[in-house]
């Protein structure tokens, strides 16, 4: 009778007490994991019970997993979140203790609340409902997953990541639930050939722009370290340092083929919140991405950096200037000894933004008109991103080669306008781009270092290059000769010249002089004379200033320290006298500046030479006639007015030869060789070039030597004529050299072209001398007459022809 009363009062009793024992026992047990109370937790014993049945018959996983998640949901929907709690510790300690085939089925439950609790508004569950889900990426699962979808999982947790809650305690929470979720399934699906590949664009375009979005609210400005190790905990709590973890995982993990897809959204994000203009946090990511990934990947991110350059050619400077220093810090960064398999693009690339950059700055805009609606160029930021682009070149030069450094200077060095060419019909585009070049060239021969001159240093570089020295535009000569600083100087001495002066004792230099190896004395013959003259036309110059003989200076001494041997020092000491010839000289035009300039820099390095050669009657010639001068002009006001008169120049030749040094030599002065490149060098347009021409055709003409009264000789001409034949003289033996050492060193192959081409020339002449002297013979009888009244010419015996003496042997 109770037991009626009992069942129609509460019937849940009858079904759990009556009928209990007919219910399946795994939701029995299921059941009892649940206390009465839920702020009582988990009931251990019974949870224990649970698992061992799992354990014991895993095909029941799937229907535990059903009947838990059927629970939960109406549990969420009744608002009982303690039961809630309850049921996701219990599937978090089954997902730990199962590892077996059928936990597929079983993940499938699991998944299903942990969306269930995503989706809620509450943001309790969903941060319960992440921490689940992360505790289940760390799972190693021993079969993979054919159907299981994360697609949703990723838009949530993106979204997290970007919550705007209104408590900043709870908003700070969730969307370090959210970075968390998005780490997780990195982490799950990754590996996982199977699943939906998270390197797709669709994926990508979320989880990135979710991770810069928290790295950028944070305060820090630079990341510390390449892969930071140990923090404090207030700030492994923070969403900034998370997110930075977060986001080098996933740049760790990618391979080859993702690095793209990685990067990519990266420029986007940059692009569409403007965050290139302040460059600071666009660096802090871009150092982020290259210390990630691997190290032979880095030349991929630099390339996507230069095609992004590209694609905002017309942007503004403030934002192509970002990018150039985001590629700045990138090629620091980059592996040593190449940035990637086209090294040459990428100096094309910066080369090219150069030019445009210039030609913006002339033209005001970027589509070259000046109409209403257009753009205007700001030139101050355009020269800043010039100095940036310059400065980039420089770095990523610094991360190649010796021989790959090579290629890029003569690289460059191609790029150059020639001395005549016209930028778009603007001489001063010309200007701006040699100057804009010639700096990028002395940023890559910074630190320059090579054994073998004569490979570092081809013709095809060092002649145009010694071109522009003879340019009337001083910050070009000032430019060419910082380069040659920089490539003739290999072991440092290039600081210790800085200063124009005459030292006492130059072992305070502590210069570092290696003995002359046998590539350098090649290199000497067969460039010296060239360096000679260009020395001695740059201290001609009356547009050069303080820097510019300070620099000539440092030249003359790494050359005597680095390049000399006994052939070279007399050259150089026959260079110095015969600047300071120039300097005394009255035909020479030259400012009283200039002259005191070239008379300090003669008395300073012959100050310095006579220490190198270490001969003692020389050092006590030198060191007297200084003295002497100095006490001769109290007056002067300064090194550079130093009137040094050397007199005595067969006392330096007297104190040298006994010394072993060639007295003949010395003896002969030094007399440069002007050229045709020397005159149009000096013109400064294509109209005065052609000038120039007509000026020395008309000059040559028959007429105009006929009209031209015959020069009267004086004493001057007989010395000019002497000067000339001695320079001649000295020209041509120096010719048959340079013929000798070719045919002694010069491959078989160059010389068979070389005489081929002589011979084909030779040929060639020959014929056009036959067709212009030899008619075709006469006939044998003479003139005759034929049957239209023609007269036809007789043939001549060969021994009556009269041949041309060219070719009578």
């Amino acid at each position: 009778m109770y037991a009626a009363k009992l069942m129609i009062l509460r019937p849940d009793y009858w079904v759990c007490g009556c009928c209990g024992a007919l219910r399946p026992r795994y939701k029995r047990l299921v059941d009892n994991i649940f206390p009465e109370d839920p702020e009582d937790g988990l009931v251990k014993a019974n949870m224990e019970k649970l698992t061992f049945y799992a354990l014991s018959a895993p095909e029941k996983l799937d229907r535990i997993g059903a009947y838990l998640s059927e629970r939960l949901s109406r549990d969420v929907a009744r608002h009982r979140y303690g039961y809630v709690c309850i049921a996701m510790e219990a599937l978090d300690q089954l997902l730990m203790a199962c590892h077996c085939q059928s936990i597929n089925l079983f993940v499938e439950s699991f998944l299903k609340m942990v969306r269930k609790l995503l989706e809620s508004d509450k943001p309790s569950l969903q941060i319960l409902g992440t921490n689940s889900f992360v505790k289940f990426a760390n799972i190693e699962e021993d079969t993979p997953s054919y159907h299981r979808s994360y697609d949703f999982f990723v838009s949530r947790f993106s979204e997290m990541c970007h919550s705007g809650y209104e408590d900043p305690d709870i908003r700070t929470k969730i969307r370090m639930a959210g970075i968390k979720g998005l780490q997780g399934v990195v982490r799950k699906t990754v590996n996982d050939e199977l699943q939906a590949n998270i390197w797709d664009p669709q994926h990508m375009d979320k989880i990135v722009p979710s991770l810069l979005f928290n790295l950028q609210s944070g305060e820090r400005t630079e990341s510390r370290s390449p892969s930071p190790l140990q923090a404090s905990e207030k700030e492994k709590e923070s969403p900034v340092e998370l997110t930075e973890r977060c986001f080098r995982e996933l740049l760790g993990r990618a391979a080859y083929g993702n690095i793209k897809n990685a990067v990519t959204p990266v420029l986007m994000h940059l692009d569409n919140h403007s965050l290139w203009e302040g460059k600071t946090f666009a660096v802090r990511c871009f150092k982020i991405i290259m210390y990630s990934i691997q190290s032979q990947h880095s030349h991929l991110v630099i390339q996507q950096l230069l095609g992004h350059l590209d694609a905002n050619s017309k942007n503004s400077a403030t934002v192509r200037a970002g990018i150039v220093e985001v590629l700045l810090e990138a090629a620091a960064i980059a592996a040593s000894g190449s940035v990637g398999p086209t090294v040459l693009e990428v100096f094309n690339t910066l080369l090219r933004q150069l030019r445009l950059s210039v030609d913006y700055e002339l033209t005001g805009s970027y589509d070259g008109s000046t109409n209403i609606g257009t753009k205007i160029i700001k030139a101050h930021e355009e020269r800043q991103l010039q100095e940036a682009v310059i400065r980039t070149i420089g770095s990523f030069a610094n991360t190649l080669p010796t021989y790959q450094r090579s290629e890029v200077m003569l690289f460059i060095m191609g790029k150059i306008p020639s001395l005549f060419a016209v930028c778009n019909s603007r001489p001063e585009g010309t200007r701006m781009i040699q100057v804009m070049l010639l700096k990028s060239l002395v940023q890559v021969t910074a630190g320059f270092q090579t054994t073998n001159m004569l490979t570092a240093l081809p013709s095809s570089f060092l002649e145009p290059l010694l071109s522009f020295s003879l340019t009337e535009d001083p910050e070009v000569r000032l430019l060419v000769l910082q380069i040659l600083l920089s490539l003739i100087d290999r072991h440092e001495n290039r600081p210790k010249f800085a200063n124009m002066s005459s030292i006492s004792d130059i072992s305070v230099l502590k210069l570092k002089v290696d003995k002359c190896s046998r590539q350098d004395n090649l290199f000497m013959k067969k460039h010296a004379q060239q360096l000679y003259r260009h020395i001695y036309l740059g201290c001609k110059e009356e547009s050069s200033g303080r820097e510019h003989y300070e620099t000539l200076f440092a030249l003359l001494g790494l050359l005597s320290v680095e390049l000399a041997n006994e052939e070279v020092v007399v050259d150089l000491i026959r260079l110095a006298l015969a600047l300071q010839d120039l300097a005394l000289s009255t035909d020479e035009a030259l400012p009283v500046y200039n002259r005191c300039a070239v008379h300090a820099l003669v008395a300073a390095y012959l100050n310095l030479i006579c220490q190198l050669t270490t001969v003692p009657a020389f050092c006590q010639h030198i060191h007297e006639v200084c003295e002497t001068e100095r006490e001769s002009l109290p007056f002067a006001r300064g090194r550079l007015l130093f009137n040094l008169i050397f007199r005595y120049t067969s006392k330096i030749t007297e104190s040298l030869g006994g010394s072993g040094y060639n007295t003949e030599r010395l003896a002969t002065p030094y007399v440069p060789q002007y050229t045709d490149e020397d005159r149009l060098s000096k013109r400064k347009s294509i109209g005065e070039t052609i000038s120039l021409q007509v000026e020395v055709e008309s000059r040559n003409s028959p007429e105009k030597e006929e009209r031209t009264p015959a020069e009267e000789i004086t004493f001057e001409t007989l010395k000019n004529a002497i000067v000339d034949s001695v320079g001649m003289e000295e020209q041509e033996r120096e010719r048959r050299r340079q013929v000798v050492e070719k045919f002694q060193k010069a491959p078989f192959e160059e010389i068979a072209a070389h005489c081929g081409a002589r011979a084909t020339q030779l040929q060639s002449k020959l014929n056009q001398i036959f067709e212009i002297t030899i008619r075709p013979p006469p006939s044998p009888s003479g003139t005759i007459s034929s049957g239209y009244g023609q007269s036809q010419s007789r043939s001549v015996p060969i021994y009556e022809m009269k041949f041309p003496d060219l070719c009578v042997y």
